[in-house]
């Protein structure tokens, strides 16, 4: 039999380019004895274009043995990529099985325990907005949130959130455990099983069983053939206490793939009884809230005047999920800031020897926006301290992880390293700092919907394609596990263009560049960030996240509330007029310009440092708005001119981006390009 994988690149899925419908209504796919034929031809979709490519992909054989398990897509690894795969793809319907080396490991964060940060933050918006859970988990589990960048353009700002890293893996671990049709083992998984056309047959795990699938998913993170380092010591392991996955990738070079090796790292542990904390600078939460101040919060709703309502606002803290029924206020707990010493950069010069990277030993690349501390100390000689941040790990634990510190330094030299921190003069180490090293599988070899272009209906998400941090493997895990369904459907494979959203601009670097070094997603790498706003992620993706199936009935219509309560106001703006009094005298202050007689709400908005806080403080602003709303509104107001020319700048390009190039294209005899340029494109 034989199944029919198509493609949909969309060009544009924003509330700015509004679409009658985000699929094309396709006939039904019929399953037949031939092997389809490869075909690409242009569709178009109201004012939008897009390409349906369909490639043949075969199926299995029907009569296995009765010891053999099937499902229609297979998900190897438990960490974020492989929970938003394997529920995404459940809740599509599909027969899903997670094979996990540790079951007790599910979402665990081995790393920094926090979730968010610059373009991260957007990343998990808009996971949220098609379905994810990433945003959900982080705001049932938060210690501590901070909005960053908040006196800079919206277009940067993001969400922050430190978040308890034993509650965060037993809250995910309990939504993946209760999901329909999604089951969970333990297992290692050695082999890729193949079918007699190359397609994908399912996996072997290192004990000799067989499952069987349509679509196999493989986020492996750090385990592949990992090995951890403290000085010159090394062990195999993924992490730390935790056996490293052997024999899959020498499986997946004989199936011609081409692998690479990477690194990364994470500092010690502390036990925060014995840091003294009276001389370190506090780094407390936005907008904390206390629960003596939650107890008057409902009685603080029900009066309505403009000053209370005020008062309110001022209680709300940011969410990562656009579903308020996820939005449980906490108390917050304090971070700490210290900073290295002249003591601590000595003692780091003198031994650098020591040290994995610089002894010569690992050859591995770690990440360029998250160094060692000794990277720190050798690139940045000029420096004479280092921003170190002492944060929880959780509620009921005493490890605070050190931020910024991670390093490759022999165990016996960690402890004395610390204790030149300010603070830390007379602490206990809990847990030793180590480096990882890893195989990775350079992300060129697949294609925009993760699908590899070797074999059909295997899929690569997360650290396997080189990217770097808890956000990006989520993000790809929604994906490939959405497309993974697809495919063992007939279905088509979603593609989300860069400039759609940051998820579409990470999986298209990520494929289209030749990337040797861990990839973390950065602001800086949207071209059309100013369009892709953590405050639109719903409106830019949520209708797509219904049209595939991951959006109930009860999200959806939350969804089109909202849309309309910041359509009707932005209406209301626009024509409520004021001339003079208390509020026009405070624009004025505000702005240092004039209030013209009869002025809309919507120009006072406009005016610089004018925000919509400002409307609720003399009565003009709209109470049945939540905050989020509220930004939304000032956005899109304040912003509309260079909203609208980016949107103009994009309308060109796209008009060219889809434009076919011949496959036989000579790319070495190009000369007036970079050498490394002809390499890239003839991958």
């Amino acid at each position: 039999m034989a199944l029919a994988a198509t493609g949909i690149h969309f060009t544009r899925l924003s509330r700015h380019f509004p679409l009658p419908s985000l699929f094309p209504r396709f006939p039904p796919i019929h399953r037949n004895p031939r092997n389809l034929t490869c075909r690409r031809k242009p569709c178009r979709l109201g004012n939008c274009s897009f390409t349906v490519a369909a490639t043949s992909a075969n199926c299995m054989n029907d009569n296995f043995g009765a010891d053999n398990e099937r499902y229609d897509v297979i998900v190897v690894g438990g960490g974020h990529a492989g929970c938003e795969a394997a529920l995404a793809s459940a809740r599509l319907g599909a027969k899903t099985l997670l094979l996990t080396l540790n079951i007790d490991r599910i979402a665990w964060q081995p790393c920094n325990p926090a979730v968010g940060g610059p373009a991260k933050s957007q990343l998990v918006h808009e996971v949220d907005a098609l379905g994810g859970e990433i945003g959900k988990v982080a705001d049932r589990c938060y210690l501590q949130k901070r909005v960053l960048n908040i006196s800079r353009g919206p277009a940067v700002r993001a969400l922050r959130a430190q978040t308890d890293k034993r509650e965060y893996a037993s809250q995910m671990k309990i939504i993946v455990e209760s999901c329909p049709n999604l089951s969970i083992r333990e297992a290692m998984v050695i082999d890729i099983l193949l079918g007699k056309n190359d397609n994908v047959e399912g996996v072997r795990t290192f004990f000799g069983m067989d499952f069987y699938a349509l679509s196999v998913i493989l986020t492996t993170g750090t385990f592949m053939s990992g090995k951890i380092w403290v000085g010159r010591t090394s062990m195999p392991a993924g992490r730390a206490g935790e056996s490293a996955s052997h024999g899959l990738t020498e499986n997946l070079q004989r199936l011609g793939f081409e692998t690479d090796r990477l690194k990364t790292g994470t500092p010690a542990r502390v036990d925060c009884r014995t840091v003294d904390f009276s001389g370190l600078e506090p780094q407390h939460g936005d907008e904390e809230v206390t629960f003596k101040d939650l107890r008057k919060l409902e009685k603080l709703k029900i009066m309505k005047s403009g000053r209370k309502v005020e008062k309110v606002e001022s209680l709300e803290v940011s969410w990562f999920s656009f579903d308020p029924d996820f939005h449980i206020e906490r108390e917050q707990m304090c971070c700490y800031l210290t900073r290295t010493t002249k003591s601590t950069h000595q003692l780091i010069r003198e031994n650098l020897h020591e040290t994995p990277t610089y002894g010569g030993w690992v050859e591995a690349k770690g990440p360029r926006y998250c160094p060692s501390i000794e990277d720190k100390i050798v690139r940045f000689q000029d420096k004479e301290s280092h921003q170190i941040f002492l944060e929880p790990e959780g509620r009921n634990v005493p490890e605070l992880y050190v931020q910024g510190f991670s390093t490759g330094l022999p165990e016996k030299l960690q402890l004395p390293l610390l204790r030149t921190l300010p603070g830390l003069e007379n602490c206990s180490m809990l847990r030793p700092a180590y480096a990882v090293e890893y195989d990775f599988l350079p992300a060129h070899q697949c294609s925009r919907s993760l699908m590899t272009k070797k074999i059909e209906g295997l899929f690569f998400s997360g650290q396997i394609n080189g990217t770097t941090g808890y956000e990006e493997a989520a993000a790809q895990g929604l994906i490939s596990g959405i497309n993974a369904a697809r495919y063992s459907d007939g279905k088509s494979l979603i593609v989300l263009e860069r400039e759609s959203s940051y998820i579409g601009t990470l999986i298209d670097d990520l494929v289209t560049k030749d990337l040797r070094e861990p990839y973390r997603m950065l602001t800086s790498r949207s071209e059309h960030r100013l369009l892709l706003r953590f405050d639109n992620a719903d409106s830019r993706l949520t209708p797509l996240g219904r049209e595939i199936g991951l959006i109930d009935d009860r999200r959806w219509k939350m969804y089109q509330d909202k849309q309309a309560r910041i359509s009707q106001e932005k209406k209301r703006l626009r024509t409520v007029r004021i001339s003079g009094g208390d509020l026009a005298a405070d624009v004025t202050r505000l702005s240092g310009q004039p209030v013209k007689n009869s002025s809309t709400l919507e120009s006072i908005l406009k005016k610089p440092h004018v925000q919509y806080k400002v409307l609720d403080k003399h009565g003009f602003g709209n109470e049945l708005l939540c905050k989020i709303e509220k930004e939304c509104v000032e956005i899109d107001i304040k912003y509309e001119g260079f909203i609208m020319r980016q949107q103009s700048q994009l309308q060109q390009m796209v008009h060219q981006q889809h434009r076919p190039l011949s496959e036989d294209l000579d790319y070495y005899g190009m000369t007036t390009l970079s050498l490394e340029a002809r390499e890239k494109l003839s991958k």
